[in-house]
Parts: structure tokens; sequence; C-alpha cells
């Protein structure tokens, strides 16, 4: 069997905003680690800050959750948005966009050690993220089943 895939009129857009944006937000994430990393004197091969041990873990541990919240979602993400966008190109790009942008404020949220622990990751924008997922998540699944019916 030959499997042929004509690929739709702006997927470009795809590729850039659910492939190669979120590498640049994983970046720019990890570069905060490292500032963390820094500020708390949270040394390698710690992956974490220990409470009890280090003074400030609590605020190193927030940064590193919302890095590693992205590191959980993103090959999810981009194997459906790619998926998806085959049917639905302008939905996933856009999702792609939300992703990145709600992925940078679910960090800046999370890190923000004023705010409960519970809800911070969502006070400044993080459920963008959430939404985006699902959105890519649909339209893969739409896709799928439009395959499906077609073969």
């Amino acid at each position: 069997m030959v499997l042929s895939i004509e690929v739709p009129e702006g997927y470009g857009y795809v590729f850039f905003t659910c492939g190669v944006l979120p590498a640049v937000i994983n970046i720019i994430l990890g570069g905060k680690v490292m500032a963390a990393r820094k500020k708390f004197d949270v040394q390698y091969p710690n992956l974490y800050a220990t409470p009890g041990f280090h003074k400030e873990a609590d605020g190193f541990n927030r940064v590193q959750r919302g890095h590693q919240h992205v590191l959980e979602t993103i090959s999810d993400f981009r194997a459906a948005s790619f998926i998806g966008a085959l049917k639905h190109p302008l939905v996933c790009a856009v999702s792609g966009l939300l992703y990145c942008v709600g992925n940078y404020m679910y960090l800046v949220g999370y890190a923000d050690v004023s705010k409960d622990v519970k809800k911070a990751r969502y006070s400044k924008g993080g459920p963008l993220q959430s939404l985006a997922y699902l959105a890519a998540l649909g339209c893969g699944i739409s896709a799928c089943v439009s395959f499906i019916k077609e073969s």
C-alpha cells in the first residue's frame, strides 16, 4: 500500500507555530530554570530543590515545575497538531501560538511565590496552553476519524 498525503495550504504556519516555536519556548523556559539555579543555589545533579536543605526550595521548584510541564506535553501536542493540521491547518497553527504563549505564562504564574501554589500556574494566562492542547487534540481526532472513513 502506498500512502500519499497532500499537505494543505498554510501548513508552513503549522510547522512554525507547532514545531519550531515550541522548541524556542522550551529553550527560553530552560533559561529561566538556569537563572533560578543560580538565584536559589540549586546545583546539579539536583532536578528539584530539597525543602530543609535548600533555603528557598519552593521558589526554585516552582520555576522548575513550570518548565517541566512543557516537557510533559510537547510531544503529544506536536503529534496531535501535525496530524490535525492535515484537515484543520489554521486552527492548529493558532493553537501552536497559544500553546507557546500559554506555557510561558504558566511558568510565570507558577513561579510567583506570592500566589497560592494550587492556583498560581493558572493566574497569569496558563490556561491558554490547556485550551490550545485540547484544540490540537480535537483536530487530531477529527483528522484521524476522517482518514479512517476515507479508507
